[in-house]
Order: structure tokens, then sequence, then C-alpha cells
């Protein structure tokens, strides 16, 4: 196997100041950040959908595999299959399939099966995993970490399309297989999360959380 060819890291040359106060810049731009349910039907440019998912893909992944797909759906009729197919799943979730203690959960966000965001959005972006790679020759390669690195992709997509003014929600209709028919996918793909991305409606609201202190995830030694 050839060898990787380097090149020199030109890292960012900041004070102790800057770094600190770019780091607080960030932390204040994500606190506001929210998963949103209520969309407008506001046009999003391909263009800036584009952007957002390369960046997502300069996500870390392990061996530099990039064991993503990333599905940009605008078309109206596909979108409907989506919805009609998800809600059929959560249908089935909210009426036997999750236990009392996950409903009890669910309960003060107020949601149920009916998903009208994923027709009114003007995007869907449908991330795969690619639990292997198929070769030209027909054989499958491995590829290594994969849920951590679309994990780590996935939250590279949520931050820009935050830090490019829409919003979001990570979706998980459960079990996701309907993706992989209606996109037609192939074989060694996975469907991992469904994200509606647009603008809010005017009239959205969120419920108010309290996330919690540093003192409670994170440990110094």
């Amino acid at each position: 196997m050839q060898a990787a060819s380097f090149l020199p890291y030109n890292a960012p040359k900041l004070t102790a100041s800057e770094s600190q106060s770019r780091a607080l810049a960030l932390e204040e731009a994500l606190a506001s950040r929210r998963s949103v349910r209520s969309f407008s039907d506001k046009p999003v440019a391909r263009e800036v959908i584009d952007s957002l998912i390369r960046t997502a893909s300069s996500a870390p992944s392990g061996a530099h595999k990039q064991p993503w797909t990333f599905c940009a759906i605008s078309d109206a009729d596909l979108k409907q299959q989506i919805r009609t197919a998800a809600e059929k799943e959560e249908y089935e979730n909210y009426h036997g399939r999750m236990s009392e203690a996950w409903l009890e959960d669910l309960a003060p966000f107020g949601t149920d099966w009916n998903k009208p965001f994923l027709t009114i959005a003007p995007w869907l972006i449908v991330v795969f995993k690619r639990a292997f790679e198929i070769t030209p020759d027909g054989e499958k390669a491995k590829n290594y970490y994969v849920n951590e690195s679309v994990g780590l992709a996935c939250g590279f997509l949520l931050t820009a399309i935050h830090q490019a003014g829409l919003v979001s929600l990570t979706h998980t209709p459960s079990p996701m297989n309907f993706l992989h028919k209606l996109l037609e996918r192939p074989a060694n793909e996975r469907p991992f999360l469904l994200i509606p991305v647009g603008y809010p409606a005017d009239d959205a609201q969120v419920p108010q959380l309290q996330r919690k202190p540093l003192s409670e995830v994170a440990v110094f030694y």
C-alpha cells in the first residue's frame, strides 16, 4: 500500500486570549441551536445545501474512509412518499412499539406520529452510513468506526445548518429501512438519520429546556 503524502499543517496563530474569545463565541452561537418541528416552506438554495454537505464531509473518519452518503431531497413527490412511510412507522411506534416509560418521557414535548415537517421543509437530508465499500471487482472492503465517523459528520452538519441561519430536526423514524428502498440506495448503505432543513415557521415554538451544567457533563483530572 502506498504511503500517504503529508503537507505542513498551517494552524491559525492565535493568542490565548483570541482562542478563548473564539471558543466563547462558538459556545454562545451553538447554545441557541434548537431542534425545530415547525418549518417554513421558504426555499433554500441548492448552493447552500451543497456547502452544508461539504462541511459535514470534512469530519474525521476511521482511516479516512468517509463512510457516509448524504441524500438531499427537495422533490415534493418523494418527500410525500417519505412522509407517508415515516408516519406509518411512527403510528406503530406510538401505538404499541414504544414503552410506557418512553411515551412518558416524550409527553412534555407534545410529539405524536404526525410529521408534517417532512413535506413542509424545503429540504430533507437523509444520512446513510456505508457499512462497507464495494470494490470495482465486487469484493467487500472494510470501513472502520462507521457509527462514530457518521455521528461526527452529522454533528458537523447540524453545526453548519445552524451557522447558516437555518434550522433542523434529527428525526429517526424507526425502523428506517423504507428510506433505503425509496431512495434506491446500494446494499452497503444503511439509513442513519433523517434531517429536515429550512427556515423556521413564523410561529415556531420550541420547548423550554435546561441543559446540564458543565459540572454534570465533564470531569477534569
